[in-house]
């Protein structure tokens, strides 16, 4: 298993290692204790798959009072993967940073407590499997606008399909900072 760091604390690339042979491949998903030994401490409590189709936006979305921790890996299909920083303190507070996930590649992409997370669907259609660190909790939901100036996520698809709540999302600046994970501390 290969761990690739990104400019942003915590968020990394994680690269599996895939046997393949003439009847197709194996890899691991997880395994606890190889994730730790990469430094991501969780216990993951929740597992969501989702199936969208092509230009689906989904995002940008986490959680206020009870972060959560997401390893998310594509079975099917390709998206663009994206985690924001929105740790009021952080001293990359506002940056992003996108990682394409496919059943080609087969990464996986770690997105700690404090981030907001979201993706687009480059292929046909995707089947995408994330496991949290928190069960999610309607009333604790988050978000903001995929489209903020300030953030200025690089989507590599146009005119995406976004749902109704997706669509009317605050921008980060109008958000207060009690509405962000950490906001109160």
């Amino acid at each position: 298993m290969e761990i690739i760091p990104t400019k942003l604390d915590g968020v990394l690339i994680i690269e599996p290692d895939v046997f393949s042979d003439k009847r197709g491949f194996f890899m691991e998903t997880y395994r606890k204790n190889r994730y730790l030994d990469a430094g991501i401490d969780c216990d993951f409590v929740q597992d969501n798959f989702s199936y969208s189709i092509q230009r689906t936006l989904r995002g940008l979305h986490y959680q206020i009072q009870h972060p959560q921790a997401k390893l998310v890996q594509v079975f099917s299909g390709e998206v663009f993967d994206v985690a924001i920083d929105i740790r009021p303190q952080s001293a990359t507070f506002a940056q992003w940073v996108g990682v394409n996930l496919s059943e080609t590649n087969r990464r996986q992409f770690f997105i700690p407590e404090g981030y907001a997370h979201g993706f687009c669907v480059l292929s046909d259609t995707a089947r995408f499997s994330y496991k949290c660190s928190r069960v999610y909790m309607p009333q604790d939901e988050g978000g903001i606008l995929w489209s903020d100036p300030q953030i200025a996520i690089d989507w590599p698809i146009t005119d995406p399909i976004v749902s109704a709540k997706d669509a009317v999302y605050p921008r980060l600046a109008d958000l207060d900072r009690t509405d962000l994970p950490f906001g109160g501390k």
